[in-house]
């Protein structure tokens, strides 16, 4: 096995009932170990995401409402699975885009203050199999493993061809890196402040919008002269990630630049003479932004 491992790999793979990351539920999750002397284990849930299972989502995985209606929620779930995912890296297929903003998401949800992108490292096999022949998993495992997939779209059967497609992408492609940090950095196609992709990083670090009308606008000085845009976001229907990246952002802006914005507005409606944003803040020894 090419793979280097210094601690062991979990592939993972979600069934859900829909694809918005802020609304819809796990109701399916499958996880395999890979251990780096090469050993393997397996969990697979079933769970009541506590919501209807559309007819849409049901085509695709064939779970159905009644299949699920006595598992256990995620919330009782998670901690067996932050368990089994302690002192890990995390790969799967359009992980990266999906599973691990859902898994994020449904754990933030239901209270466990958990950020996943400070405890693992995220490998995407997807954007390797991209990188070189762009199609499906059924047709990644058909090109790479020489076998069909039987149970597509069943999460179990899905995560164990993740993990299949993964070590022979290896083998066949001597460019794709071996260690997990490479491989994230290989299959990072854009590094994002949240986990959906609509809060971004300028070219100084700092975060940004990636949507909307304030896109490509700097998240602090937005808040800065339009407050209600950040009660919009808290209040809206965002996953919990992105608005907790906001309210990080918010929290760091300095206080005194919050109050002389509030002593600002207070002074205009007086008809007082201010000073504009660019003269206060470029004012010596104070914090620019």
């Amino acid at each position: 096995m090419r793979l280097k491992l210094s601690r062991p790999l979990v592939f993972f793979d979600l069934e859900t009932t829909g694809v918005n990351v802020g609304t819809d539920r796990i109701v399916e999750i499958s996880l395999v170990k890979q251990y780096p002397n090469g050993d393997k284990e397996s969990r697979t849930w079933r769970v009541n995401p506590e919501m209807h299972i559309p007819k849409e989502a049901s085509d695709v995985h064939h779970i159905l409402d009644e299949d699920v209606q006595d598992s256990p929620s995620f919330k009782e779930l998670a901690p067996q699975i932050l368990d089994f995912i302690a002192d890990t890296d995390l790969a799967g297929y359009n992980s990266n885009h999906f599973d691990v903003p859902m898994l994020q998401e449904e754990l933030l949800r239901t209270g466990f203050d958990v950020d996943l992108r400070k405890e693992h490292h995220f490998v995407d096999a997807f954007v390797i199999f991209q990188k070189h022949t762009p199609r499906n998993l059924t047709a990644a495992y058909k090109h790479y493993c020489g076998k069909d997939l039987e149970g597509a779209h069943g999460a179990e059967a899905d995560t164990e061809a993740t993990r299949e497609v993964l070590l022979a992408q290896l083998e066949q492609h001597a460019d794709v890196p071996d260690t997990i940090v490479e491989l994230e950095t290989y299959t990072m196609q854009q590094k994002t402040a949240d986990l959906v992709g609509r809060i971004g990083y300028n070219a100084e670090g700092k975060e940004m919008f990636c949507f909307g009308r304030y896109k490509g606008q700097l998240l602090q000085d937005v808040f800065l002269h339009d407050p209600g845009y950040y009660k919009w976001l808290l209040d809206g229907d965002f996953p919990l990630y992105t608005k907790r990246v906001c309210k990080q952002v918010m929290d760091n802006i300095h206080p005194s630049a919050k109050l002389r914005k509030k002593s600002g507005k207070a002074a205009q409606k007086k008809g007082a003479s201010v000073k504009t944003k660019e003269e206060w803040v470029s004012r010596p020894g104070e914090l620019q932004f």
